[in-house]
């Protein structure tokens, strides 16, 4: 069974940052796929960056050069360090993972994924 727990979130204001983490097992985090994505109020669910089995990573464009997706394999978690935040950031963060044997064509995509944690509010004030 695959376990995902998100940490991390808080409110900071607009310019500050924060770092969300996902705890999860050695296994997961060192062959699945896995994603951070949001979701705000009243708004679809997207994506904001994933990372490949060998370390391949991908953005999305609003969080380009401001978010950067790493992993410790020490620490059996994923993070997402959160630079230059703004109100439109706001929004609950999800850790999600899907399994190596799935061919993942676009990894921003929610339906990509089988595994999902439980979230972690993040809120921007101006």
């Amino acid at each position: 069974q695959v376990q995902l727990g998100e940490s991390g979130g808080g409110s900071v204001q607009a310019g500050g940052s924060l770092s969300l983490s996902c705890a999860t097992s050695a296994h997961v985090l060192g062959s699945y796929w896995m994603g951070w994505f949001r979701q705000a109020p009243g708004k679809e669910r997207e994506g904001v960056a994933a990372i490949g089995r060998y370390g391949v990573t991908s953005y999305a464009d609003s969080v380009k050069g401001r978010f950067t997706i790493s992993r410790d394999t020490a620490k059996n978690t994923l993070f997402l360090q959160m630079n230059s935040l703004n109100p439109e950031d706001t929004a609950m963060y999800f850790c999600a993972a899907t399994p190596p044997f799935k061919a993942v064509w676009r990894p921003l995509r929610p339906n990509e994924y089988d595994y999902w944690g439980q979230g972690t509010q993040v809120t921007v004030s101006s």
